[in-house]
């Protein structure tokens, strides 16, 4: 057997490790691109983390650290994951995961956050699969692309209700039902940014409703305070400090920049350039998110209350696609004993839904999305709306 890679990462905030931390649960989490693996300690940890291969497999072995005889390791398998096993060492616990595949594995450690204490997370990303290349539409055939964006998801479950609702849970339920009504629509289609029980990062949300050429970002969420009386419905839009801090992102990066502007190249001496161009797609993308923000509001204020009448301004990083109207709408307050029993009612989500869809199609039927057409070796496409 040949060791390929080696890995040793420093725990945070590490003490002597004469006394020895705990394991007090293993998770695992599936997506469709990668397996999340997380270890729930009773203190950070060092570990070493590295593949084997024939057969695949990945070890980790925690310094330090005990296993508690009433915790096991979780029996199924999932994703890249097909069983995990477990053995004492002197120093410590060894845990390997037999792999499906060869992987690339990465890791980190999380502090204490909510109901969570530290957690050893494992990262698994399968080999690259070829990808399809997106559809080619013309500016006749082009159907509306709408991405629903379910927030939180997986190890990530977002506010929780004091009944037990969980916002993942609430956001994936409507984020489907809406895409149902969407793929009804003649002319639309929808792209889900998940569709099952894991967490997406944010910018890999971005990212994927780009590749899917959407014409609007619609990213699904519960609220959440301190207060429980608080209630209501509440759209976002990106901030210009926000738009502001990504256009300097964007500019740090000059193929990223020129991908953006629809493939003109430029020069590294040429920012201001950039920058200008930059900031007209910026406009116009959050100008027509206020715009189909202020409709949503105006269908959801039909079925809850709102937070606020005007659409709201926040730095959202999931409303940070230079190029796309993106909106963040906050369904209702789940820390609202009220408003988490109207999040978990399918007849009061249908009735949601139906609303965020009469906010889209209202925007649409003024704002059509239309296909550009670029000519010349190397020539990108991209979009614009058509009033």
């Amino acid at each position: 057997m040949r060791v390929r890679i080696a890995v040793l990462v420093a725990g945070l905030g590490l003490a002597s490790l004469a006394q020895a931390a705990e394991l007090r649960e293993v998770r695992l989490w599936a997506g469709p691109d990668s397996t999340r693996v997380v270890f729930d300690l009773s203190a950070p940890v060092e570990h070493r983390l590295y593949p084997l291969s024939k057969p695949e497999r990945i070890v980790i072995d925690l310094n330090g650290i005990a296993r508690p005889s009433g915790v096991s390791l979780p029996a199924e398998s999932k994703g890249l994951v097909r069983a995990l096993r477990s053995g004492e060492r002197p120093d410590g616990l060894r845990v390997v995961l037999d792999v499906t595949e060869a992987v690339k594995p990465k890791s980190f450690i999380l502090q204490p956050s909510g109901q969570y204490g530290y957690r050893l997370v494992v990262d698994l990303e399968g080999q690259a699969k070829a990808e399809q290349p997106p559809p080619v539409f013309t500016a006749e055939n082009k159907p509306v692309v709408v991405a629903i964006d379910a927030g939180h998801g997986g190890e990530d479950p977002g506010a929780r209700g004091r009944n037990g609702l969980l916002e993942k849970d609430v956001a994936l339920q409507m984020a489907r039902k809406l895409a149902r009504m969407v793929n009804a629509e003649r002319d639309m289609r929808a792209v889900l940014i998940r569709d099952g029980d894991y967490y997406v990062g944010l910018r890999g949300r971005i990212e994927k409703a780009r590749k899917a050429q959407a014409d609007l970002f619609v990213s699904i969420h519960a609220n959440s305070y301190k207060d429980r009386a608080v209630r209501g419905t509440a759209v976002y839009v990106l901030s210009r400090n926000g738009a502001s801090s990504e256009q300097a992102r964007w500019l740090a990066n000059h193929e990223n920049a020129a991908d953006l502007i629809g493939g003109v190249d430029i020069p590294d001496k040429d920012d201001t350039l950039a920058a200008v161009l930059i900031d007209i797609a910026q406009s116009s993308a959050r100008e027509a998110s206020f715009d189909v923000g202020g409709r949503l509001l105006k269908a959801l204020g039909a079925v809850n209350a709102l937070q606020r009448r005007d659409v709201q301004q926040a730095a959202f990083v999931v409303l940070k696609a230079p190029d796309i109207p993106s909106v963040l709408i906050e369904t209702a307050f789940i820390s609202n004993e009220r408003e988490e029993r109207l999040l978990g009612d399918p007849a009061s989500q249908d009735r949601l839904v139906r609303s965020m869809l009469d906010g889209i199609k209202g925007y649409f039927s003024s704002y059509r999305p239309m296909q550009q057409v670029a000519y010349g070796e190397g020539a990108d496409t991209g979009r614009h709306a058509a009033p």
